[in-house]
């Protein structure tokens, strides 16, 4: 039961002759082969209750507010929950982004009366021509370094470019725990009796 680091060692068992039944969970909903993963509704839940939180102080306090969340490299968590949750830009590691496009989008809104804005980000968003953003840099050896920062250096950007005072939020490990949604409860145990049914099987 993981996501990909799990099942690369689950398929290299069961390369090695171990009897394997993979389960996919991770919040990112990463997975190849997989329409979806349990434990990122649950984290999308989050997400969107954490911008409807953020609306309120946007607005009353006249504030572009950045919300930076995980994901990796997928940027499933930061559309989901920038959709439901009604961000006015939503920045995903499968399109680099603009800063001027996005400064233009924040502008064109002050224009129109509208004086707060708010940006959620994927951890593994980046700048069309520039690099993804590291808490620890990926290492020599292959180790694939820590993500994280993207929300500060976007909040920074933007807040001199369209001359804003900028706040920013990292949800970090709040989107992995608590309570999981009903769909993430059922969907686990949907797998799970699919997993038993192909155990019983012979399938591996």
């Amino acid at each position: 039961v993981g996501g990909d680091g799990t099942m690369k060692i689950a398929q290299a068992l069961y390369e090695k002759g171990v009897p394997v039944v993979g389960v996919p969970k991770t919040i990112d909903n990463d997975l190849d082969v997989t329409d979806v993963t349990f434990g990122f509704n649950s984290a999308v839940t989050i997400a969107t209750d954490a911008l409807d939180k953020l609306h309120t102080t946007a607005e009353s306090h006249h504030r572009l507010l950045v919300l930076e969340v995980m994901g990796r490299d997928c940027g499933w968590i930061a559309l989901e929950a920038g959709i439901a949750g009604g961000a006015d830009v939503i920045l995903i590691p499968e399109i680099p982004f603009d800063l001027n496009t996005v400064c233009e989008h924040i502008l064109a809104r002050k224009k129109r009366g509208k004086r707060f804005s708010i940006v959620i980000v994927a951890e593994g968003a980046y700048p069309e021509g520039g690099r993804k953003v590291y808490e620890q840099e990926p290492g020599a050896d292959g180790a694939p370094g820590r993500l994280g920062g993207i929300g500060r250096w976007v909040a920074e950007k933007i807040g001199l470019l369209a001359k804003m005072e900028t706040r920013v939020t990292v949800l970090g490990h709040i989107q992995r725990g608590g309570t999981p949604t009903t769909y993430d409860r059922i969907l686990a145990m949907r797998f799970g009796v699919e997993a038993a049914n192909l155990i019983a099987r012979g399938k591996y």
